[in-house]
């Protein structure tokens, strides 16, 4: 299948993105070469700052397959904003659809037309305090099942350096480098023709996942730990230690009231 023209609308982005972003970072981009000539393919992305879509939109732009985005519908009827998400060819996830296959339509189609579809699979920014990707949803799996395109997992790094998670200005100096690093397509093969169940969505989401990860050491130099943070399991954790603070502070509270008389009881209170 022929690639999509990048077209006037991301050339247009480009032209206000990139003069920036050069100035702003230096770049360490490699595994250019694992990106698709042709075809539809997926890139998975890990997610730590908010300004790394634009940084690794840039280093893809220069592969000359640009990434098509997944963003909320609603955004593609908002004036001049839904007129650049159309025009560069994001794509709408309909969040209110009951059927999870159709909520991902349109990236099943833009993937079988040919396109990149770049998710980020970890659904917002990483909360691993050390910046490591956490466990993933199961999206890009599930698209990557019924098209069995190729998944290329790619993991960047410096970005966040720039602009820190939920940071709300900048270090500018010194200037950092954003690093990119492109790995061969994920072996999904293992996982198709299967009914796709919570289990084997699960399971090919931490085989994408594990591949990202494996990608960061190398920029990173580093060990992940062996265990991705998981938002929902520190939630439930989380949770856990506040019922128990609350009975404690309660079990405290009896005590006391146990062993010396309240202000009303001596007659002090009304």
């Amino acid at each position: 299948m022929p690639r999509r023209r990048i077209g006037f609308w991301y050339r247009f982005a480009a032209v206000l993105c990139k003069p920036p972003l050069v100035v702003l970072l230096k770049r360490d981009w490699r595994g250019m070469e694992n990106i698709p000539a042709e075809g539809g393919f997926i890139t998975a992305v890990n997610h730590n700052s908010h300004i790394d879509p634009f940084a690794y939109a840039h280093f893809q732009y220069n592969t000359g397959r640009v990434p098509r985005f997944l963003a909320k519908s609603g955004l593609f009827n908002k004036g001049f904003i839904g007129a650049a998400m159309r025009g560069t060819g994001q794509i709408p996830v309909y969040r209110e659809s009951t059927d999870a296959l159709s909520a991902f339509r349109a990236a099943i189609d833009a993937v079988e037309r040919g396109e990149c579809v770049a998710f980020y699979p970890e659904g917002t920014l990483t909360r691993d305090p050390d910046g490591w990707p956490m466990t993933g949803k199961t999206g890009a799996a599930r698209v990557a099942l019924q098209t069995k395109c190729p998944v290329i997992p790619v993991a960047q790094w410096g970005a966040n350096e720039l602009l820190p998670p939920y940071a709300k200005k900048p270090s500018l100096l010194p200037r950092k480098t954003h690093r990119v690093l492109a790995g061969p397509p994920v072996d999904l093969d293992r996982f198709y023709d299967r009914e796709m169940t919570p289990e084997l969505l699960k399971e090919a989401t931490e085989a994408i996942m594990a591949a990202v990860t494996r990608q960061l050491e190398q920029i990173r130099g580093e060990k992940a730990p062996e265990v991705p943070y998981d938002p929902r399991r520190e939630r439930i954790e989380q949770r856990r230690r506040t019922h128990a603070q609350r009975r404690q502070d309660r079990s405290r509270h009896d005590r006391t009231r146990g062993g010396r008389p309240t202000a009303r009881e001596e007659g002090l209170g009304t």
